[in-house]
Formats: structure tokens, C-alpha cells, sequence
């Protein structure tokens, strides 16, 4: 049969086959909305480290811990509540110049280098 001049194809060719049902995974009682999403606040908390400052940090001799980490993290939130860009965080016997929005720190220093330094480029400072 033709319409139009044109062959009419088989229903097989203009519908096609059944494709196989997509199995959705289905989360474990233990993974919960708030426990992702606590999940997620954490790593959107994370503060990297740019090449340039792991140099300082490697050069410099500055030692980083698990409390100095989560310290760093507290004080970038701080700033960025107060809507800093970027800021000198202070701890201890070491600075970091962190760019906020992108949560990374720019440059390291250490308590020798603190005095009669000069920082620019930054609109807030944070003391922890």
C-alpha cells in the first residue's frame, strides 16, 4: 500500500523494539536525605590548595594538621559570610592568602616571614 507515492513501513520500523528497562538504584536506608546532604555541605566546605602554595607549604617547612585544615575551613567560611574575596587567614605561626570564592589557597607563609611583610590584594583578614 502506498500513500502519497510512498511505501507505508511496518510498525516495527516506525515504533521499533521495546528497549529493556532501566534499573534505577535505589538508595540504602542508611543513606538518607540529611546524611547526603550533610555529605555534600562537607565537600562543598573543602579548601584546595593551588600549586604555588604547596611549593610554600613544602618550601617553608609549614606542617599542616587535621585541626589546622578544619581551622582553615572555618576561617574561609567566616570570610565568605562577610562576603570577603579575598583574605589573610592567620594562625599560629602561619598565614595563608586564600581567594574565597574558590575556596583555595593562594600562598603560604611562615611566622619568620610574617614580620614587616606587606600583604595586598586582600579585603579581609581572619585570626583563628
Amino acid at each position: 500500500m502506498n500513500i502519497n507515492n510512498r511505501p507505508i513501513q511496518s510498525i516495527h520500523q516506525v515504533v521499533g523494539t521495546a528497549k529493556p528497562a532501566v534499573k534505577v538504584p535505589v538508595s540504602r536506608p542508611e543513606e538518607d536525605f540529611s546524611s547526603i546532604l550533610n555529605q555534600k555541605l562537607n565537600e562543598s566546605r573543602e579548601v584546595k590548595i593551588s600549586k604555588h602554595a604547596a611549593m610554600r607549604i613544602e618550601s617553608r617547612n609549614i606542617k599542616l594538621d587535621a585541626s589546622h585544615v578544619e581551622r582553615l575551613k572555618n576561617a574561609v567560611d567566616k570570610a565568605s559570610s562577610k562576603g570577603v574575596r579575598d583574605t589573610l587567614v592567620v594562625m599560629d605561626d602561619m598565614a595563608f592568602v586564600v581567594n574565597v570564592n574558590a575556596r583555595t589557597v593562594i600562598t603560604a607563609l611562615n611566622k619568620s616571614e610574617l614580620k614587616d611583610n606587606i600583604f595586598t590584594n586582600i579585603d579581609g583578614a581572619v585570626f583563628t
